[in-house]
């Protein structure tokens, strides 16, 4: 088991903990279960799908980054296709607020990532704040996307966001985690450049079109991609340097042992990742950044 959970282990009902113990015991647990694997533990605990992902909260936390704030949130990200996704929040020293992972970003891009679809539902151990609620907002899920909190009743992200401002006020008919592949090339066979090109491929900006992907590659030797998901208030928008990040640590990777980075954006975008990007490595320690365009 990764030593992250360890403090939180005994938190959880004995009956739960040897449900969770074949797929949250090795060392390579993605931080995320199966529908598969979460029908078996709800099966062996009796429990349902609201109280699975309540009980699991504290694993999330354990999954957070705080030197800042020391304040742990955990999400659950429940996808269509009945998987869980885990989400923390993560901050970084040294760099401003606004590089900030919220719990509920971290649960829906890690989802995103790892091919999701669309999202049911969102579990977290707090009320989410302003800026997540915003964020969700873009989600092709809509605002009948069900927010849960422990001892609270579930509702709608409707409800904790009235007379809403977001993609359809404008407009749009691609949302966040609608599949999409803008058809970018580069004359390239490095493997993690082409990581970066397809995370950019994948990437959500509607607003501005500045389509771009990040790749890096830790020293465990895994590559983690990032891709930027846009939002129609714009400063909710996730930068795909923070959501490679996200993948890196909710996989148990470590964000300060970066061996390599690429960024990869269009060369006439009207909103530019590369000065932030490659500032916020810096701070983390990597100095192997390298910057292409399409």
């Amino acid at each position: 088991m990764q030593a992250r959970f360890h403090s939180v282990w005994m938190q959880l009902p004995s009956k739960l903990q040897d449900a969770l113990l074949p797929h949250v015991g090795n060392d390579d647990f993605p931080a995320m279960l199966t529908a598969e694997q979460a029908k078996s533990v709800k099966k062996a605990c009796g429990f349902d799908d609201n109280t699975l992902a309540i009980s699991l909260l504290p694993l999330a936390a354990a999954c957070s980054l705080t030197p800042i704030s020391h304040f742990n949130v955990g999400a659950i990200a429940h996808g269509e296709s009945g998987n869980l996704y885990f989400g923390a929040n993560m901050e970084f020293a040294d760099v401003p607020l606004q590089q900030t992972i919220h719990a509920e970003q971290c649960a829906i891009t890690h989802a995103w990532l790892r091919g999701e679809k669309k999202l049911t539902s969102i579990t977290v151990n707090y009320s989410p704040c302003g800026h997540c609620r915003q964020f969700m907002n873009e989600l092709n899920s809509g605002t009948q996307l069900e927010i849960h909190m422990p001892q609270q009743t579930p509702l709608t992200l409707g409800y904790y966001l009235p007379d809403s401002f977001g993609p359809n006020t404008l407009g749009m008919t691609t949302l966040l985690m609608d599949p999409v592949h803008h058809g970018y090339q580069l004359d390239s066979t490095d493997k993690l450049v082409l990581t970066a090109l397809d995370a950019a491929n994948q990437s959500h900006a509607p607003y501005s079109h500045s389509y771009s992907g990040t790749a890096l590659l830790g020293k465990d030797g895994k590559i983690y991609p990032g891709r930027y998901a846009e939002n129609a208030a714009f400063n909710p928008s996730l930068p795909p340097l923070q959501a490679a990040l996200i993948l890196m640590n909710i996989s148990g990777g470590d964000c300060l042992t970066i061996e390599r980075a690429v960024l990869v954006e269009g060369k006439h975008s009207k909103v530019s990742q590369r000065n932030s990007t490659q500032s916020t490595l810096a701070t983390l320690g990597c100095s192997k950044f390298e910057y292409y365009t399409f």
